[in-house]
């Protein structure tokens, strides 16, 4: 799965926290999606092909978390994702 590439994404100055992503293509989705360093990460992820557990994976090296606690973030956030038509596959 990979973000479309009608998603573009920022981040704010000098911010790792927030980052915003706006779809190119209103048909698509319309507004503007602001993300925390969670949904952040993930959605760096998903600038490339990738799969959920490896995104998993990716998140446990980086977070000091429990393995079960990023499953569910990372599905919620896909599943969210999803919903707006953000991801490809």
């Amino acid at each position: 799965m990979k973000l479309k590439a009608e998603f573009i994404t920022h981040k704010g100055q000098g911010s790792q926290e927030e980052q915003v992503m706006v779809s190119t293509d209103t048909k698509l989705f319309s507004g503007l999606v602001r993300s925390n360093s969670t949904a952040s990460f993930i959605i760096d992820c998903l600038k490339q092909e990738t799969t959920q557990e490896a995104i998993v994976e990716a998140m446990s090296a980086e977070y000091d978390a429990p393995k079960e606690r990023i499953e569910q973030d990372v599905a919620k956030i896909i599943a969210q994702l999803r919903s707006i038509g953000a991801i490809d596959g």
